[in-house]
């Protein structure tokens, strides 16, 4: 979780260890439905059915599509410290996931507003088409 102004966050650690799978991090929702979203994605990996991350999926948020950002190594310090200890350093891969606001609309959207890009911050750079 993250602490003062910084909206929440949840990650996964182990992923890329484990399955050669990139983790995954998620901003913006309480510890429970962060948690119940990143074990979706995780028991899918575990499955052997992985999550196209080119593409948006219907299978992690009931209703709402989510799409899928890799994070640059530049905010692994920031964020995903705890994976940067498991790894010992920034040898790995890690994707957030990024859902819409209740309007449907990404934090890149322009009529997304500015209290949703500030929750959900987007640590890369979109896909084209999302």
């Amino acid at each position: 979780m993250a602490d003062g102004d910084s909206p929440p966050f949840s990650f996964t650690v182990g992923l890329f260890h484990t399955y050669g799978h990139p983790e995954f991090v998620i901003f913006g929702l309480r510890s429970e439905v962060a948690h119940q979203v990143l074990n979706i994605a995780v028991e899918a990996v575990q499955a052997c059915r992985p999550i196209d991350l080119a593409e948006p999926t219907d299978d992690l948020l009931e209703g709402d599509p989510c799409c899928f950002v890799r994070v640059p190594e530049s905010e692994y310090y920031e964020y995903l410290g705890f994976g940067r200890w498991y790894y010992t350093g920034n040898a790995f891969l890690a994707y957030q996931i990024v859902y819409p606001s209740r309007d449907g609309h990404f934090p890149w959207h322009p009529e997304a507003t500015e209290s949703f890009r500030a929750f959900q911050p987007v640590l890369g750079i979109p896909h084209k088409g999302t």
